[in-house]
């Protein structure tokens, strides 16, 4: 990582007209880094942890909600309500906004406030231990910006370094198999009575989800074409289903629930542009894609995941399956027309 001080990240903010994880990027620095700069100068460092920061957001009213990886951005419009804290897991259930928090990858915060010519923007940035964005939260025009003073006063750490202890990014774990245990994870997938299920026999077999869906295979999981992720939301929208599409990292992943209205390609961006609700794939950034079944009280429940080179978790999308709200048959019927890899073979 580039030793720069905080003057000549913000000399380097102050003629760049790049976004700021493609600013960091550049510098060779963290996004944190990019944006502890400016502490004392519009930015504050805060609370991190969700169980402190989460429910002072309610006050804010509709915010809006951003998670990322690399290559996928998820953006949902709406209140945060309803915060459920946990030592594992927080989470937000609700029908904008749903939200699954990790706590210990909740490491630096800071409230955000830039003057622009269409008055001040506002945001509660969260990164994990590296630096790497986990969530961000936008106030926007309809928010409560009358609540920001007092949020930003009770989340405040009193801390103004302008520097932050950071510890190396961990690398990604690709797909960690074992051939050996292939039938005892076949025979343990068959018991699954939920989906929840699946991580416990992962970690139980020492494998991990990727290394488990080429151990397993067909029916389980089918490898599919890497053209199938845009297949499936190109069918999704012509359908006019609802489906559930998972975006996240190590320390967040947010969720949407519902069709898609308007999609868009541009370059190699697929976005969805719709009324609260934005997402934007890269499309080249897909190495894997894969078609997986597991068995619940319900039925079998399918989703289509994918994955970028180094075996990172792109999105997963699954079927509706609420009482009243039953989509699975229509979503089960696009992911069976979808084209397997070309050496894979349909059961």
């Amino acid at each position: 990582m580039a030793d720069l001080t905080p003057d000549q990240i913000r000399s380097a903010q102050d003629v760049s007209k790049k976004r700021a994880r493609d600013l960091a990027d550049e510098l060779g620095i963290s996004e944190a880094a990019l944006v502890a700069a400016r502490v004392g100068m519009g930015v504050t460092k805060i609370e991190a942890h969700p169980n402190t920061l989460i429910p002072q957001v309610e006050a804010l009213g509709p915010v809006m909600a951003l998670t990322r990886n690399v290559s996928c951005v998820i953006e949902k419009v709406g209140p945060y309500v309803d915060y459920r804290p946990g030592d594992h897991a927080g989470m937000i259930f609700s029908e904008t906004i749903d939200l699954r928090m990790f706590p210990s990858r909740w490491v630096h915060a800071f409230a955000v406030e830039q003057e622009t010519e269409a008055g001040p923007k506002r945001s509660l940035q969260i990164f994990d231990a590296a630096g790497d964005a986990v969530h961000k939260i936008h106030l926007r025009p309809e928010s409560n910006h009358d609540a920001w003073p007092d949020l930003v006063e009770t989340l405040s750490v009193g801390d103004d370094d302008q520097s932050l202890e950071l510890t190396a990014r961990q690398p990604v774990e690709g797909p960690k198999i074992n051939p050996e245990k292939a039938e005892a994870l076949r025979a343990e997938w068959d018991k699954m009575t939920d989906t929840h299920q699946f991580m416990r026999i992962c970690s139980k077999l020492k494998i991990n989800r990727l290394g488990a869906y080429h151990m397993a295979g067909a029916p389980y999981a089918r490898k599919l074409s890497v053209d199938a992720a845009n297949d499936m939301l190109e069918k999704v929208q012509a359908s006019g289903i609802e489906f559930m599409f998972f975006v996240g990292n190590m320390g967040c992943i947010e969720i949407h629930t519902g069709p898609i209205g308007r999609l868009q390609r541009m370059g190699p961006w697929q976005n969805i542009l719709d009324p609260g609700f934005d997402m934007h794939l890269r499309l080249d950034h897909i190495a894997e894609v894969w078609a997986v079944s597991k068995p619940s009280k319900r039925g079998p429940v399918v989703s289509v995941e994918a994955f970028d080179a180094e075996g990172m978790v792109i999105f997963q999308a699954f079927g509706v399956g609420f009482e009243g709200r039953n989509s699975r048959p229509q979503w089960n019927d696009i992911v069976h027309t979808l084209e397997p890899l070309k050496d894979e073979v349909v059961a």
